[in-house]
């Protein structure tokens, strides 16, 4: 069991939590959290939003009965924490771009960070995109060289590719579809997909999706995937 050391609401239905874990764990890497005993009977996958001196940080939103039971959890409470489970983000050495759509920025921000420690003479553009309320905007101006936030309209119409650049992606798989589709294929995209998990070691083949090297586990080989193995 780990324990809570806080956990409080950014916007409406969105959370941030900070637990006390010490491991190893990669940028685009995920947790099966659990508070509760038998009701609801699974776990919740939740990303790493950040890992930093033995606390990691989930970013989540209150979708259903689990993630609700999470949201009113507090300092010093209890939660067990199976993982980290995944294939994260690689480590890229290119100018990186990061697109986030909604609650899809959670597993951007580690990756950017540690991205921007290890190159910092490489640029980082950040691109966030909100249906309606923005959050941790200021987390990522203080670690990129330029960030764009659109609210209420279509973030990947902003999104300007340049030569040589890296993209990472995670949000609402037509924000990502669009996004592969605005990007000329010699710049790589990684794709963070999102999917409902039983047990996040690929044994329960619950969150299995067609690519075009056959059926793939998002717990187990992604959850993230480069862009041509998804045929985008």
């Amino acid at each position: 069991m780990a324990v809570i050391i806080t956990n409080r609401s950014l916007a409406d239905g969105i959370y941030m939590m900070e637990v006390a874990w010490e491991g190893v764990v990669s940028p685009g890497q995920f947790f099966m959290v659990r508070a509760w005993e038998t009701d609801p009977l699974l776990s919740r996958p939740i990303s790493v939003h950040d890992y930093q001196d033995g606390v990691v940080t989930f970013l989540y939103q209150v979708v259903g009965k689990g993630t609700a039971i999470l949201s009113g959890m507090e300092p010093k409470n209890a939660i067990q924490l199976e993982g980290p489970y995944g294939n994260g983000f690689p480590a890229v050495e290119s100018p990186l771009v990061a697109v986030g759509g909604g609650i899809g920025i959670a597993p951007l921000y580690y990756a950017c960070r540690q991205f921007k420690e290890a190159n910092p003479k490489k640029k980082l553009r950040v691109y966030l995109g909100f249906s309606s309320e923005a959050y941790r905007v200021e987390a990522f101006d203080a670690i990129a060289d330029e960030v764009v936030v659109d609210v209420g309209g279509i973030i990947t119409t902003q999104v300007e590719a340049k030569r040589g650049e890296t993209f990472i992606t995670c949000g609402p798989r037509v924000m990502m579809d669009a996004l592969c589709q605005a990007v000329p294929e010699k710049n790589p995209v990684y794709l963070s997909l999102e999917a409902r998990m039983a047990c996040g070691m690929g044994a329960c083949l619950g969150c299995s999706i067609k690519t075009v090297e056959g059926n793939k586990k998002v717990c187990k080989d992604g959850p993230v995937f480069p862009r041509e193995v998804l045929g985008r």
